[in-house]
C-alpha cells in the first residue's frame, strides 16, 4: 500500500522530534556522503532534509542512491534534531531518519534545474511551465495571489456586495483596443465577442437594483504587446448605486491597505494622498506619477523666450514650451553621460533634443564675481545672470544639481521627461525599492482632442460622467479644431497608482439618457451607430437607472507589486508570450478543416488553394 503523508515538508520542527511521520514530495536535491545519504525532499510548503543511514537500513539505502532530482518518493521516518542547523530553513533544525520509502514516480531530466531557473531562457521555462511552477518562488507568488483573491472576496462580502459572473460569449462594442472574436456555428455569420471587461453588464446589474457588485474577473484584449500586459488578463470589478466618487475611493483604499497589511504587514496611510490630473501633469509630465521622489517638471518657457538661444525662444513662439527637471547629484553625470545615455534615452520617447547647465558649487572659482552667474556648461552662457537666477529659484536647485531641458509641444516634452525623471531617480538610487506610494489621480479631463482625426476621443470610456459643474459645457462647439473648448469638461475619474503604475481605474457612470446622449453626439457616435453597438445598454437606461460608479483594479499588476517582480508572467500561472502565443499548448494553433466549415469559415491559405483548383477546372 502506498505510503500516506501525515505532514507536509515545511511543516516539522523542533518539539517534533521523536514523532513518526510520513513526507511525500519531489526530490529537490541529492547529497550522497560515502556513507549517509542526504535528500532534500521538497513540496509547495518547503523543504525538509531526509538522512538514509545504510546501518539502520541497507536497502533503503540502496533505493536511495537510485533517486534523482525531481523525482516523487514518499519517506516514512523518525524525526530528531539536525547535525547541522540549517538557518535559512524553516525546518532548519531537524531532519527525519528515514526507515521506510517508496518511489511514486520516475522523472526525466528536467530542461532546466530549478535553482538555475532565473538563468534560464524565458520561452523554455513557459514551454515547460509545470517544470518552472515547481520552483518555491513561483509557488509563493501563486499562494499570494490566492490570499489576495480570497481576502478581496471575503473584504466585499463583509460590505454587503454579491459577486455575479458576466457573459464571456458577448456582443462586440468597439470602443477601446480590439476585441478577440468568437464565430457561431448555430448563426452563420455571427459572431461573439470576448470582453474586454464587463462595463455594460455591470451598468445592467445597477439598473437591475443589484446595488452593489464585485467579480475577480477575465478579460480580453486583443492588443499590440507590452511588457506590463497580456492578451487576457483578470480584474477586480465592482459597480455600486448612489454612490459618489468618494465613496467609490473610500472602499476601494481601505482593500488595498488591507491587503498590504495581511500579506506585507505594511501599514498604509489613509486617506490617500489625491492630486488632479492636471497637477500631475504639470508637475510629473504623466498621469501615472512615482512619487516616492521629488523632483517636480518646472515649466521655464517665461523665463527661456527672454534668452539668446534661438532654438528655445523660436519654439515658444510656435507654441512649444521649455520644461524640465534638477537632477540632484548632477556632477554624477558627465558631459558623455548627458550626451549619449541620457539623450539617447529622451530620443527613445521622441524627443528631438536635451539641452543640460550644471548649477555651480560655491566654492567654484567661477562665482568670483555675481557677474558671471551661477549656472556652466550647455545653454547657461545664452541667459544673462539675472535669468540664470530665475532658472535657481524656479527649480529650488543647489549647487551641483544638473538642469535637464527639453523644448517641445507640452505633450512632447511630458512624454519624453516623465520617464526620464523616473530613470534618473533610478540611477541615483533617490528611492527605497521596498517603500510604496499610494495615489489618487482625479479630474481628468472628460475628452481629449484627436489631431488626425478631428474628432474628440473619451480619455476613459463614453459611459463616464462629467462632473455637475461642467454639464452645461457639454454644449461648447466640439468642433474646434485646436481642441479647446469641451476638453475642459472635467469628468467624474479616478486612478489609483502605486509607485508609478497604474492599479486601477474607474468612474462615475451617466445615468441620464440625454447627458448620455450628448456625449455621444461629441465623439461623433451618431444614433444608428449608438444603436447598433450599445442599443441594449442604451434601452436599459430608460428604465430607472440609479446614479452608480465603479473601478476596476488590475489583479495582475497589483499582485506584481506585492511581489516585488516587473515581470507580469510572473504572476499568472499559465500566461502568454508577448506576441500571445501560449508556449505550453502552442496556441493559437490551427484547427481542422472540417471545423471551420462548421462555422461556415475559410483560411486565407485554403480560400488561395480553393481559387487555384477552379482555375484549372475552368
Amino acid at each position: 500500500m502506498m505510503l500516506k503523508r501525515t505532514h507536509t515538508c515545511g511543516q516539522l520542527r523542533l518539539e517534533d522530534a521523536g514523532k513518526k511521520v510520513t513526507l511525500a514530495g519531489w526530490v529537490h536535491s541529492y547529497r550522497d556522503h560515502g556513507n549517509l545519504i542526504f535528500i532534500d525532499l521538497r513540496d509547495r510548503e518547503g523543504l525538509t532534509q531526509l538522512v538514509f543511514n545504510p546501518e539502520t537500513g541497507p536497502e533503503l539505502h540502496k533505493l536511495a542512491e537510485t533517486v534523482r532530482c525531481e523525482w516523487v518518493i514518499a519517506a516514512k521516518g523518525v524525526v530528531q534534531p539536525r547535525g547541522v542547523e540549517n538557518p535559512r530553513l524553516p525546518t532548519g533544525q531537524i531532519e527525519v531518519l528515514v526507515q521506510e520509502a517508496e518511489i511514486l514516480n520516475a522523472s526525466k531530466t528536467p530542461p532546466f534545474e530549478l535553482v538555475d531557473a532565473d538563468k534560464t531562457y524565458e520561452e523554455l521555462r513557459l514551454a515547460n511551465r509545470y517544470i518552472d511552477l515547481r520552483r518555491p518562488e513561483m509557488q509563493r507568488i501563486l499562494h499570494i495571489r490566492h490570499r489576495v483573491t480570497k481576502l478581496v472576496r471575503d473584504y466585499f462580502d463583509q460590505l454587503g456586495f454579491w459577486e455575479i459572473e458576466t457573459p464571456m460569449l458577448a456582443k462586440s462594442t468597439p470602443e477601446g483596443a480590439r476585441d478577440f472574436l468568437v464565430p457561431s456555428r448555430l448563426h452563420k455569420n455571427r459572431f461573439y465577442a470576448l470582453p474586454q471587461s464587463p462595463q455594460l453588464f455591470k451598468q445592467i446589474l445597477m439598473v437591475s437594483g443589484v446595488d452593489k457588485y464585485f467579480q475577480i474577473v477575465r478579460c480580453f484584449r486583443d492588443e499590440d504587446p507590452r511588457a506590463d500586459r497580456q492578451a487576457e488578463f483578470t480584474q477586480i470589478d465592482v459597480e455600486m448605486s448612489f454612490v459618489d466618487s468618494n465613496d467609490v475611493m473610500v472602499v476601494h483604499e481601505n482593500l488595498i491597505a488591507k491587503i498590504w497589511k495581511h500579506i506585507l504587514g505594511i501599514d498604509v496611510k489613509l486617506p490617500m494622498r489625491r492630486l488632479s490630473y492636471k497637477q500631475v501633469m504639470a508637475d510629473y509630465g504623466i498621469d501615472k506619477p512615482d512619487l516616492r521622489f521629488d523632483m517636480k517638471l518646472k515649466d521655464i518657457s517665461d523665463i527661456a523666450k527672454q534668452s539668446t538661444f534661438n532654438v528655445f525662444t523660436s519654439i515658444i513662439e510656435n507654441g512649444g514650451v521649455v520644461k524640465g527637471l534638477c537632477a540632484p547629484s548632477g556632477e554624477k553625470y558627465s558631459r558623455a553621460d548627458i550626451g549619449k545615455t541620457l539623450t539617447n534615452f529622451v530620443a527613445d520617447y521622441g524627443a528631438k533634443g536635451l539641452v543640460w547647465c550644471k548649477v555651480l558649487k560655491t566654492q567654484d572659482p567661477r562665482l568670483k564675481t555675481q557677474d558671471q552667474g551661477v549656472l556652466a556648461g550647455g545653454v547657461a552662457k545664452f541667459f544673462s545672470p539675472p535669468l540664470q537666477q530665475q532658472i535657481i529659484e524656479r527649480f529650488g536647485a543647489k549647487g551641483g544639481e544638473l538642469i535637464l531641458l527639453i523644448a517641445d509641444k507640452e505633450n512632447a516634452a511630458n512624454k519624453a521627461l516623465a520617464p526620464l525623471r523616473c530613470k534618473i531617480a533610478q540611477d541615483l538610487k533617490l528611492y527605497d525599492e521596498k517603500c510604496f506610494d499610494f495615489l489618487w489621480v482625479v479630474d481628468f479631463p472628460l475628452f481629449e482632442w484627436n489631431e488626425n482625426e478631428k474628432r474628440y476621443d473619451s480619455v476613459h470610456h463614453p459611459f463616464t460622467s462629467p462632473v455637475r459643474e461642467d454639464l452645461d459645457k457639454l454644449d461648447t462647439d466640439p468642433a474646434n479644431p485646436s481642441g479647446t473648448g469641451s476638453t475642459d469638461v472635467r469628468s467624474q475619474a479616478y486612478d489609483i497608482v502605486v509607485n508609478g503604475c497604474e492599479v486601477g481605474g474607474g468612474s462615475i457612470r451617466i445615468h441620464d439618457p440625454g447627458v448620455q446622449q450628448k456625449v455621444f453626439d461629441l465623439l461623433n457616435i451618431s444614433r444608428q451607430q449608438a444603436q447598433q453597438r450599445f442599443g441594449f445598454f442604451l434601452k436599459a437606461l430608460e428604465y430607472g437607472a440609479p446614479p452608480h460608479g465603479g473601478i476596476a483594479i488590475g489583479l495582475d499588476r497589483l499582485i506584481m507589486l506585492l511581489t516585488g517582480t516587473d515581470n507580469i508572467r510572473d504572476v499568472i500561472a499559465f500566461p502568454k508570450t508577448l506576441t500571445g502565443q501560449c508556449l505550453l499548448t502552442d496556441a493559437p494553433s490551427e484547427v481542422d478543416q472540417r471545423q471551420l466549415d462548421e462555422l461556415n469559415l475559410r483560411t486565407q491559405e485554403h480560400s488561395h488553394t480553393a481559387g487555384q483548383e477552379n482555375n484549372q477546372q475552368k
